[in-house]
């Protein structure tokens, strides 16, 4: 039995930082079935164990060695509602394939690029979405149309309840859409994931601010019960000097005006400006997006991150992308200032050297300063990827309990409000896709026990 798994192609690293098109190309069909027998199909399946959203992964990959793609397409969409999605996105590597037994002694099967042939081949093909059952009278209104609100009215209309999305966007995805590049996730993906949400008779209203254009006491009222999915949008800073200047963004600002506006594009309405040197602070997923986005405009973009490659919270996969696309890492290094000239445009930064010392209770390892190492940086873009906070524009006029750090308090997925659940980065903070995912469908679950 090989215990090399089967790479498929990628495109070439000179030619994609010139575009924004999807760097992974997915497995072939000869491709797909060479891995899948590679799969024990274990009796005891530690992967599923791993897998938040339990996705029967050993039937799956059977499926694919029988060559029934729309068997293995079925199998997984009972757990998940978001396939092609997640066979893009998900941190596999430190979850069903961190527990898969080939692992042990070679490469762990490629369940992630298996799960996404899958969903691939299921749009391709116009396969069949799980089966309803009958429409139960139930009615249920979601906040959000991000990974938690998907998975959540997902899991839901296929019970036979009535699910509305209310979106404040003008497109459905939340983060998915906003967040994620073209060449990571393309949003074609993300719009046929949506419609076959649709088909299972979700309704999706866009350009609906809750808070705002209806109150959440009026879904109360008018849903049996209501899910809160609302993510974290809003974005962090150092509260350094100088973060006020003709410059500075965030992350989560280049990344949706890119994403959801067409910024790259030759003819956008809203276009980035041109930077010459970027230095994207962080050094998690959503800063290697940011770097790697700018790179694609021209920019001479850098990541900079206080602690050393090893504590790099990324997906080991998106740092060695962004290292094939010569993204140049700048480690072991912290802004303290943000240098301007007299119109307030960024000039450069004023950095300090950092030292790394014991592993925190994360496992990293700490920093501190080198007090005497600080000196400056030529740059005239500054990226914040610091992370976010909720966004609880939702809320207003209600009084759910959050906690100290502004989140919202559940047990299990109930919140504080009479038939309110919540769940995803509201709840817990910026977390990964496929966790807002466990989160959307363990509310399901509560809110089907809760109104039957």
């Amino acid at each position: 039995m090989n215990d090399e798994k089967v790479r498929g192609k990628i495109q070439d690293a000179s030619k994609r930082i010139h575009n924004f098109e999807e760097v992974e190309l997915g497995y072939t069909k000869e491709e797909a079935e060479k891995e899948a027998a590679r799969c024990l199909h274990c009796q005891n399946p530690r992967c599923m164990k791993g897998c938040p959203v339990s996705i029967e992964i050993p039937e799956f990959i059977q499926a694919i060695k029988e060559e029934n793609i729309e068997k293995a397409y079925q199998i997984i969409s009972k757990s998940s509602s978001l396939p092609a999605v997640c066979g893009r996105v998900c941190p596999q590597e430190k979850q069903c394939e961190a527990m898969c037994i080939k692992g042990f002694k070679g490469d762990a099967i490629s369940i992630g690029s298996l799960e996404r042939y899958v969903a691939d081949q299921a749009i391709l093909n116009n396969l069949n979405t799980p089966i309803m059952k009958e429409k139960n009278g139930k009615k249920v209104a979601i906040v959000g149309s991000g990974p938690a609100g998907l998975t959540c009215a997902g899991d839901l209309a296929k019970a036979g309840y009535d699910v509305t999305i209310y979106e404040i966007l003008q497109k459905a995805g939340g983060v998915l859409t906003y967040g994620i590049p073209e060449f990571r996730l393309p949003k074609s993906i993300v719009k046929k994931e949506v419609e076959s949400l649709e088909k299972l008779g979700v309704k999706i209203l866009t350009d609906v601010l809750v808070g705002n254009t209806i109150l959440l006491e009026e879904l109360q009222k008018e849903y049996d019960a209501v899910f809160l999915g609302t993510g974290a949008g809003l974005p962090k800073f150092m509260g350094i000097p100088g973060e006020d200047a003709n410059g500075v963004f965030s992350a989560n600002e280049i990344l949706t005006r890119i994403n959801l506006m067409g910024a790259y594009k030759e003819d956008a309405k809203t276009p980035i400006k041109k930077a010459k040197k970027a230095y994207v602070i962080g050094g998690g997923n959503v800063a290697m997006d940011a770097v790697r986005s700018l790179k694609r405009l021209g920019v001479d973009a850098h990541i900079l991150y206080r602690r050393s490659l090893e504590e790099l919270p990324a997906r080991k996969m998106e740092v060695e992308h962004a290292m094939d696309e010569e993204i140049q890492f700048d480690l072991l290094t912290n802004p303290t200032k943000i240098l301007t000239d007299d119109n307030n445009n960024v000039i450069g930064m004023e950095v300090v050297n950092m030292i790394l010392t014991e592993a925190g209770e994360d496992g990293r390892k700490n920093v501190i300063p080198d007090e005497n190492s600080i000196h400056t940086i030529d740059c005239d873009m500054v990226v914040m990827a610091l992370g976010t906070n909720p966004n609880h524009s939702a809320l207003k006029e209600s009084n759910i309990a959050l906690n100290e750090k502004g989140l919202i308090i559940v047990e299990e997925a109930k919140t504080s409000l009479d038939k309110v659940y919540a769940g995803g980065d509201a709840v817990t903070g910026a977390a990964t896709v496929i966790l807002a995912m466990e989160a959307g469908k363990k509310a399901a679950k509560q809110i089907m026990e809760a109104i039957k």
